[in-house]
């Protein structure tokens, strides 16, 4: 070709996450915040309804289940889960259109994709609308977290009909939540908002979630937990044992064996057959909490209301 023909060079592919392509990218401090239009607010899952304002969340809980929606936007489910959130900044104004729309009267669980009162809620103040939007809808809802940011809308929970709050409180050795809930505030904290909150007017639980095995199960630690959670007022209490779905299990497993590597082997044959762990220990672990908790006059569900304040489990949800 002639010495001076134009040479046609291709772009260089854009090897960016997929969230980076759609997303306004904001950094606050440690946190990288990609503000998004979410398409849909409610989400269906088998316990009825979902919102989520936040996905991720820099409580950065080895186990949560949540993890694995972070692979879909080109993250990785471990520290770009802690440290990386997704806004989703029309979520008010999409929640209310389809609360008029396409909700049928069914529970709202707030806050299952990451806790919606996360420093990032201190930054974006979503919260105020979503719980205006629940309330003016006269949905019933129950709010997910292990903050005492809630607090700040204390008056706006207590002032909505059917509105609960669920905080998880799953052991109460400080020295394991240091270590497998490096973000989230300590177990005495949490105890003290539930007491707060009940306090002022808001009825809440507290989801014993996760029970890790062979490292929260002992009797002791069962007793010890659900006494301290009866002191504080909690008016219902209900235990999951440790879910490993795809995302959570690689993120809890090497964190296992990095600082429990002895309870490696046992792990895998608990969880052999995949999220789950083997039925009958999950039957065990249950019921030995359930006992504790109706010897301290608990339950499952608040008297008033028959809607079981039990944290679902994180259904695959649309992100954008």
């Amino acid at each position: 070709m002639p010495w001076d023909a134009p040479v046609l060079l291709s772009a260089p592919p854009d090897v960016r996450p997929r969230i980076e392509r759609s997303a306004l990218t904001r950094v606050h401090g440690a946190l990288t915040c990609y503000e998004v239009q979410a398409r849909t607010a409610l989400e269906s899952t088998p316990q009825g309804w979902a919102v989520s304002p936040y996905r991720g969340c820099a409580h950065a809980c080895r186990y949560c289940s949540a993890r694995r929606a972070h692979r879909y936007l080109g993250l990785d489910a471990g520290a770009d889960f802690d440290s990386r959130i997704v806004v989703r900044t029309n979520i008010v104004r999409r929640l209310r259109a389809e609360l008029g729309s396409r909700w049928d009267g069914e529970h709202v669980s707030v806050g299952v994709g990451g806790d919606c009162y996360q420093g990032a809620e201190d930054i974006y103040r979503l919260m105020p609308g979503v719980l205006a939007a629940l309330r003016e809808a006269g949905a019933p809802f129950t709010v997910y977290t292990k903050s005492r940011s809630i607090l700040r809308d204390a008056d706006l929970l207590a002032a909505a009909p059917g509105a609960g709050v669920v905080v998880s409180i799953a052991f109460v050795d400080d020295r394991i939540r240091r270590s497998v809930e490096p973000g989230a505030p300590g177990p005495q904290k949490r105890l003290e908002l539930v007491a707060e909150l009940n306090e002022r007017g808001v009825a809440c639980g507290v989801a014993m979630a996760p029970v890790l095995p062979l490292l929260t199960d002992s009797p002791d630690q069962l007793a010890a937990t659900v006494r301290r959670v009866a002191d504080a007022g909690a008016v219902s209490l209900v235990p999951h044992v440790l879910r490993l779905p795809p995302g959570a299990r690689e993120w809890y497993l090497g964190w296992l064996g990095e600082h429990h590597p002895a309870l490696v082997e046992r792990y895998a044959e608990l969880y052999g057959r995949g999220a789950d762990a083997e039925e009958g220990y999950v039957r065990a672990v249950t019921a030995q909490v359930l006992q504790l908790a109706a010897r301290y006059g608990m339950g499952p569900a608040r008297p008033e209301q028959p809607l079981p304040l039990a944290l679902p489990r994180q259904a695959q949800m649309s992100l954008l």
